[in-house]
């Protein structure tokens, strides 16, 4: 059975890709949140508008500002969250925001590694860190006994701007699977790596 009843849910990197196609999805689901928090680094850049439109039909979707690089950009987007919550909590936290760079061994920098390091992993450490106090409140209401459930997720090689037109998953696909994991896991699969079939990927 389900631990999940998400009213409240922040996805990282929603202007574009498998972060746009997730808040597509969630306005589409049964149920959809009540407040879907879809954060980009730019929000005033061209590729956010379609993003933009979205919030502008759907009173749900609130769309902030973050660079999960940036500690303050980070505390400031929390912050910006925690008004539209007024004391709620958030139920679910989707770490989406990506790079990947296609340089070569022979083009690659050290400045090229750390940016993608800082991005793919430094960005969704700051992240959880900074939110973790308003999960905690959703923890203390609805998962006192259960705790907060963490897993990471592997999308596949989906056809996104960082995926390519090779790859042979649509984002349509891909996030359908993702979000039927999201809406059937309970605390037992805390900890756990899954693919976006379902799969168990171990360690």
């Amino acid at each position: 059975m389900s631990d999940v009843n998400i009213r409240t849910v922040l996805v990282t990197g929603s202007n574009r890709g498998i972060g746009y196609e997730f808040v597509q999805q969630f306005l589409n689901s049964q149920n959809p949140p009540q407040k879907i928090f879809a954060t980009c680094r730019d929000p005033g850049a061209q590729q956010s508008q379609e993003l933009k439109n979205l919030s502008e039909k759907h009173s749900n979707v609130v769309v902030i500002q973050l660079d999960t690089t940036n500690p303050a950009s980070v505390n400031a987007s929390v912050k910006e969250v925690e008004k539209h919550l007024n004391g709620q909590g958030l139920d679910l936290l989707i770490n989406n925001a990506g790079i990947l760079n296609h340089n070569s061994l022979e083009t690659q920098t050290a400045e090229d590694m750390m940016h993608v390091y800082n991005v793919n992993v430094v960005g969704p450490m700051l992240t959880t860190q900074a939110a973790l106090n308003i999960l905690s409140r959703c923890h203390m209401e609805g998962y006192k006994q259960d705790g907060i459930i963490s897993i990471a997720i592997h999308p596949g090689w989906v056809q996104t701007d960082m995926g390519g037109e090779k790859a042979p998953i649509t984002k349509q696909t891909s996030v359908s699977g993702m979000m039927k994991i999201i809406y059937s896991l309970s605390h037992q699969h805390s900890g756990t790596f899954i693919d976006w079939e379902g799969k168990t990927i171990p360690w």
